[in-house]
């Protein structure tokens, strides 16, 4: 991982555990991690975290695991993140504000022309 993907996922996973009100030691409880990995994790301490306690982690933290996995370029073959890690990606300069406003304006046109988050069927969108 580049350090500033390294920099990225430890600001989005802390983000998103004090948006929950959890501690660092209530996600290692859930976990069944050390407290001390998900202290480095988030201090972007660790430079390749392994894929199983980033998956662990955000299942605890109510993220997807390939929002994650996009962040620490750990994504496997023909999977796709949601349109957030996206967006931070791309623009990660903005404020979170407008990150957000951008996320709901695209969740409701999306929902405007009847996508329903799931994507194309296997094979659906391969020509």
């Amino acid at each position: 991982m580049t350090p500033e993907r390294i920099e990225q996922l430890a600001a989005v996973l802390k983000q998103k555990r004090q948006e929950l009100g959890l501690s660092a030691s209530e996600v290692a409880r859930q976990t069944g991690l050390d407290v001390g990995t998900i202290s480095r994790i988030e201090r972007g301490q660790i430079a390749a975290p392994q894929a199983g306690n980033l998956k662990e982690i955000a299942r605890v933290l109510q993220i997807p695991a390939t929002d994650i996995f996009a962040i620490a370029d750990l994504l496997p073959e023909g999977e796709l993140p949601t349109f957030k890690p996206y967006l931070r990606a791309k623009y990660g300069d903005l404020p979170d504000d407008a990150m957000a406003e951008l996320e709901a304006s695209f969740t409701r046109i999306a929902k405007q022309h009847g996508y329903d988050g799931n994507g194309p069927a296997p094979g659906e969108d391969e020509n």
